[in-house]
């Protein structure tokens, strides 16, 4: 009899346990779900124009288990992914992804194409970026490579051109870098030639690693890309090099200054991934990626806790295939670890809007009109015959970017008023500052 009674007693703090969770389940999908709609046309994508946004999503089935899936780490071929962005988008699309961030390396040449597919296909895009960097330690005095992802709004980076020119230098240094590789690789017997990495990489695509390791296959110098890693072009491999890139410190305080929220990529893949986590937290670090397609690592988990950070994760998809390769969408973020990246992200990313329009209002150019229109462009001018001023503009960008709790807001009502005397022509240039 007592032994029922304590089974009682268990089953019911169990239920009671069940029920808070479920609770505070239905809470951040509906957080998360609020924010997926903003901008959102109110049809389903198949019967809309072409034109228009709507993500689809079934709430009932949410409530019942269904993952809401957010892929936060993908690659395409305007780095060294291998399909382009708008491909990369219909393969989210096909793997029911609802949202998809774009982080190729040092560029976000692809964030225009993915976010015009994204209008397609009914996925939202989160501008993003994957800046290579290096971590030196204050001990030893080595260097290691470090990746940080960079998480934007719909606006893109507040201070665009700082944050190009910075990028510029990377993608510069990955030049030089890839034919020190090329130099190495030759040294060991292996006659590649640069003009193949360049072919493969693109016109306009700083070559990377990747691009070398394909070429290396493409001449049979290899039996497969893993190979290429582990044999030659891994960290501190014989054909292994480094670039021009920035210190790890550096990189996150741009991606602060901005308007990003800054995230460790793969921190299993560092030597002392402690001191890095620790020191770029000193920095601004916003999260860390502790989730992967087999599950979370609970080593990083207790490090994102202990230093107060965002648990994240993403397949760190390029498309290349194989058995080694997570799919894109494949890694299960919890529907709370994607409230919690919204509810920091969001503040952060209306600040970068109210800064991108300061400066267009400080200097009312076709340059500085350009950065607000980067990203979206299609979507803000659709009936810009509408409006012809740049409180005008505001108002059509804030209603695709912003929900109407954001937009009310004093700041954002004083630049308005300001924007109303900057006249834009229809086809989205500036013409001139009224009186």
């Amino acid at each position: 009899m007592e032994k029922k009674r304590n089974n009682k007693k268990k089953a019911k703090r169990g239920g009671s346990s069940k029920k808070k969770t479920t609770s505070d389940q239905s809470e951040a999908i509906k957080s998360v779900t609020d924010w997926l709609f903003v901008g959102s046309s109110p049809s389903p994508p198949l019967s809309s124009p072409p034109d228009d946004f709507a993500v689809t999503i079934n709430n009932a089935s949410l409530r019942c288990g269904e993952k809401l899936v957010f892929e936060l780490h993908s690659h395409s071929n305007r780095s060294d992914g291998f399909l382009s962005p708008s491909k990369l988008v219909q393969r989210a699309h096909t793997n029911g992804v609802k949202v998809l961030s774009l982080t190729d390396h040092d560029t976000m040449a692809g964030i225009p194409e993915a976010v015009e597919a994204g209008r397609r296909f009914g996925i939202k895009i989160i501008p993003g970026i994957e800046i290579s960097t290096l971590f030196s330690s204050r001990e030893s005095g080595s260097e290691e490579p470090v990746h940080i992802l960079a998480y934007y709004g719909a606006s893109g980076p507040a201070m665009y051109d700082e944050l190009e020119n910075f990028l510029v230098k990377i993608r510069e240094g990955r030049f030089v870098r890839g034919r020190e590789m090329v130099s190495k690789l030759n040294k060991l017997k292996i006659p590649l030639k640069w003009e193949h990495v360049t072919r493969i990489a693109g016109e306009d695509v700083a070559p990377g690693r990747m691009h070398v390791a394909r070429a290396l296959l493409e001449g049979g110098y290899v039996e497969n890309l893993r190979q290429a890693f582990t044999k030659y072009l891994h960290d501190d491999g014989p054909a292994y090099a480094t670039g021009s890139e920035p210190k790890s410190e550096e990189a996150v305080k741009l991606i602060c200054k901005t308007g990003g929220v800054a995230v460790l990529a793969h921190p299993w893949a560092l030597k002392d991934h402690v001191s890095v986590i620790r020191r770029l937290k000193d920095a601004g670090l916003h999260g860390v990626e502790v989730y992967r397609s087999d599950g979370k690592l609970e080593v990083f988990s207790e490090l994102a806790d202990t230093y107060s950070l965002l648990k994240l994760g993403g397949s760190d998809y390029h498309g290349k295939g194989g058995r080694n390769e997570s799919e894109l969408g494949s890694v299960n973020l919890p529907v709370k670890a994607l409230q919690d990246f919204l509810n920091l992200g969001r503040p952060i990313w209306c600040e970068a809007i109210k800064a991108t329009m300061r400066t267009f209002l400080e200097q009312p150019s076709d340059s500085n009109l350009s950065n607000i229109l980067r990203f979206d462009r299609a979507r803000i001018l659709k009936g810009s015959s509408s409006w012809s001023c740049g409180g005008e503009l505001m108002d059509r960008c804030l209603a695709i970017w912003l929900t109407n709790d954001e937009r009310e807001n004093d700041e954002f009502e004083a630049l308005r008023s300001k924007l109303s005397c900057v006249l834009i022509s229809s086809k989205g240039s500036c013409v001139t500052v009224g009186a």
